[in-house]
């Protein structure tokens, strides 16, 4: 057997090591901008519950086949991975990349380790096998020090993409028609140069918060873009179903109504079932007239694509590891690659405990010293244990968020869960509203007039609820049942309606007896999401306890209910602002039901 060859690259970058992870780190990026073809990936789950991910691809000029190991890494540090062929040149090959602070930026090391496996492979070690990597390499980071420094608009430069044919005047014809729609020339230019030179895997899997992150725009801005784009056919749609354990995705389809309970993860060799509010996610694609992506990985299992979890280490059977990390304080949890258990830790300072894998599953041992997280694999064969953060991926733009937009139920009334089925939402904000004497309001200006305001009033309150990241979910007789997913948001739109009422009277009147006077009521829980009358609405003692607390409002006042009055965001909302708190028996509730009044002096609404 011939021994492995190296060679190793050395840069310095003017960027912390953080900053300079996230780009050569990002493996997929990195090989597509290498000119690195796609491969095929067959994951094969084993007996023991492990899986065995198998590659098939070109390298150079040579077709290869190769099982591809699980990456090792510590976020932010260095990662190392490697792949043993079974056929082709080489034996085995492996890429490592570690940071280091080096003054105020970051020393990179890369490192090829490569085993021949006959006299073709030695051949090429010995001659341009090393040069010819180099030059990519360090073209790549050169372009990585132009992008950190400010000079470059993307981390890598990629192959120019290959287009549909009249692919560039249809999308030409299209961003014309999105910028006509209203949306913003900058962003409808900027989602123009992504689809027309982004890099497949930007492409492929659209995510619009880390757009808006990226752009620097708010996220309502990115995510009403693409949901403009889908509509008039610059991108696709794609509901996809998130693994719980690796947060990949794993099954995608077109539209809700296509949804299934629950699905499997074969990189992880688990079934899971659905969660709108956690792993439901709507990605974007470039739609496949203007550009087609195909098929295949750039990278199957890099850091990039689980940024929530901060250390990865593979360990042979009965082998304990220290690796040193910088955990920042937080909710975390100890798990193994597959699935062998999991524990739970809420780590604020000090050491970080011990992740401890053995017959009963993972568990959190005894703390180390500050700085080192201590991996222990007590179990007779070889595993690969992780350290994660409890928090899901910041960029999913779950189901939950975006069928609670204004925006998704006007361009898309027709994206519902098909006949039968049904999703349990673990919490949902509800704002019902109604007009004060609105039978009087009839009779007094008659129902022509009194029509025309009633309609005036459902766009203001629409208006309201839009910018605020909720949506209009029906309106009943001159009531409205409006719902949100984040309750903070809920609440800041009930009081700006009320507070601007004054306006809207002033604007939409005419003559006295005109002015509306508005009741509304806010309570936040558990209820269900159904189809009905092809649109997705909502049910349960939830929404029933919001439409009974709008009937404690006075008018012009705002009621919440006692927990939605409790969330941690709500209560900041209401600090300085004056409430009473009251109690009212109401319909199909046996005990008394505790609110807060907001009322109108406190609003300067007028009642």
């Amino acid at each position: 057997m011939t021994a492995a060859r190296s060679h190793t690259w050395t840069w310095h970058f003017d960027a912390s090591p953080v900053r300079v992870w996230a780009v050569l780190a990002d493996t997929p990026r990195f090989n597509e901008a290498a000119g690195w073809s796609k491969y095929r990936v067959a994951e094969s789950p084993q007996a023991d519950g492990s899986v065995v991910y198998n590659g098939a691809g070109r390298i150079g000029p040579f077709a290869m086949t190769w099982r591809e190991l699980p990456f090792e890494f510590v976020a932010g540090q260095r990662f190392r991975n490697g792949r043993l062929f079974d056929s082709g040149p080489f034996r085995s090959l492996r890429a490592t990349l570690a940071l280091s602070a080096d003054g105020p930026g970051c020393r990179a090391e890369y490192r090829l380790d490569v085993e021949p496996a006959n006299w073709i492979g030695r051949l090429a070690l010995a001659t341009r096998f090393f040069p010819s990597a180099g030059k990519t390499v360090n073209r790549l980071a050169a372009e990585a020090m132009k992008f950190l420094a400010g000079q470059a608009e993307a981390p890598f430069s990629v192959p120019p993409p290959q287009l549909a044919p009249d692919g560039a005047h249809r999308l030409s014809a299209l961003l014309a028609q999105l910028e006509s729609a209203g949306q913003p020339k900058a962003l409808v230019e900027r989602l123009g140069a992504l689809v027309r030179q982004g890099a497949d895997v930007d492409v492929a899997r659209i995510r619009p918060l880390r757009l808006a992150r990226l752009w620097s725009v708010p996220e309502r801005d990115a995510i009403e873009l693409c949901l403009w784009a889908v509509k008039l056919g610059v991108l696709e749609m794609h509901w996809d179903l998130l693994c719980p354990n690796c947060r990949g995705p794993k099954l995608s389809v077109s539209s809700l109504d296509r949804l299934p309970q629950g699905a499997h993860c074969p990189s992880c060799n688990i079934d899971y079932d659905r969660d709108f509010a956690r792993n439901v996610e709507l990605s974007f694609r470039a739609a496949a007239a203007i550009r087609p992506i195909g098929d295949g990985e750039f990278c199957l299992l890099g850091p990039s694509k689980t940024p929530h979890v901060v250390v990865q280490q593979t360990l042979a059977a009965g082998e304990t590891r220290d690796v040193p990390a910088v955990l920042v304080p937080g909710d975390y949890r100890l798990r193994g690659l597959h699935p062998i258990g999991a524990a739970e830790v809420a780590w604020t300072a000090g050491g970080f405990p011990t992740l401890v894998a053995a017959v009963d599953g993972v568990n959190a041992g005894p703390v180390v010293a500050p700085g080192i997280v201590r991996l222990e694999n007590r179990l007779g064969c070889e595993v690969t244990l992780l350290v994660e953060s409890r928090e899901w991926v910041k960029d999913a733009l779950t189901a939950h968020r975006v069928t609670l937009m204004q925006a998704f139920r006007d361009l898309f009334a027709t994206q519902a869960l098909r006949a039968g089925d049904q999703v349990g939402i673990e919490n949902v904000t509800l704002m019902f509203t109604d007009l004060r004497g609105s039978t009087a309001l009839y009779a007094r200006i008659g129902d022509a007039r009194a029509y025309r305001l009633v309609r005036e009033h459902f766009a203001y309150l629409a208006d309201a609820v839009r910018r605020h990241d909720g949506a209009v979910i029906k309106t009943i007789g001159d009531a409205v049942m409006a719902a949100f997913s984040d309750p903070t948001l809920a609440v800041r739109a009930a009081l700006d309606v009320q507070r601007n009422v004054a306006t809207f009277n002033r604007g939409h009147g005419g003559e006295a007896g005109e002015d509306i006077v508005i009741k509304l009521g806010l309570h936040a829980g558990p209820c269900i999401a159904v189809n009905l009358n092809d649109r997705l609405d909502y049910f349960g003692s939830a929404v029933n306890l919001a439409a009974r607390l709008q009937g404690e409002s006075h008018g012009a006042d705002v009621v919440i209910s006692a927990e939605l009055a409790g969330d941690p965001g709500v209560a900041r909302e209401l600090v300085g602002v004056g409430v009473s708190r009251e109690q009212a028996i109401v319909k199909g509730f046996e005990r008394p039901v505790a609110f807060l009044r907001i009322g109108s002096a406190v609003l300067g609404a007028g009642a």
